[in-house]
């Protein structure tokens, strides 16, 4: 069976099954948070943007935030069968792509996320198995839901799995 590849665009989210790739480029600032049950082989993606629905006032896109595009997310996965309780997650992202001298949280976005993420993931009981967190250089990841790897793909910095 041939591998589908499923792309995620920003505040988007898809789920697949086994041997389905999930992929989303343009992660700087934003997170790729990738969900898999190691059991089923059903994994998600979400590329969220912003830390949390409730601190801005435009908040139509759920899938926008870290705290409410993880829950849709394992919502979807549930539908074809995930088991919430088995999920692992890995996360790549949270940069910060423009330095400045006024250390604020509105220029520290790609910190914020990648806080948000973990406390998010950390109050549902999701262990962070791998990550690939920070840094001034996006990224582009491809999940795949076949055997649990994630390649982070960088400019200047080369590609790994995680």
């Amino acid at each position: 069976m041939e591998n589908k590849i499923y792309r995620v665009g920003m505040a988007d989210a898809k789920v697949t099954q086994s041997p389905g790739i999930l992929t989303t480029i343009g992660l700087g600032s934003c997170v790729g948070i990738v969900l898999y049950d190691p059991l089923t082989k059903i994994a998600g993606l979400v590329h969220i943007m912003l830390p949390y629905s409730n601190k801005i006032s435009d908040n139509s896109n759920k899938l926008k935030f870290a705290d409410t595009g993880i829950q849709i997310l394992i919502e979807e996965m549930v539908k074809i069968g995930a088991n919430p309780k088995r999920l692992v997650s890995k996360i790549a992202g949270g940069a910060q792509m423009f330095s400045s001298k006024i250390n604020s949280d509105i220029m520290n976005i790609g910190e914020r996320n990648a806080i948000a993420t973990k406390e998010v993931l950390n109050k549902l009981g999701i262990p962070i198995i791998a990550e690939d967190i920070g840094g001034n250089y996006g990224r582009t990841i491809e999940f795949y839901s076949e055997d649990g790897r994630l390649l982070v793909k960088t400019i200047g910095y080369g590609s790994k799995y995680i």
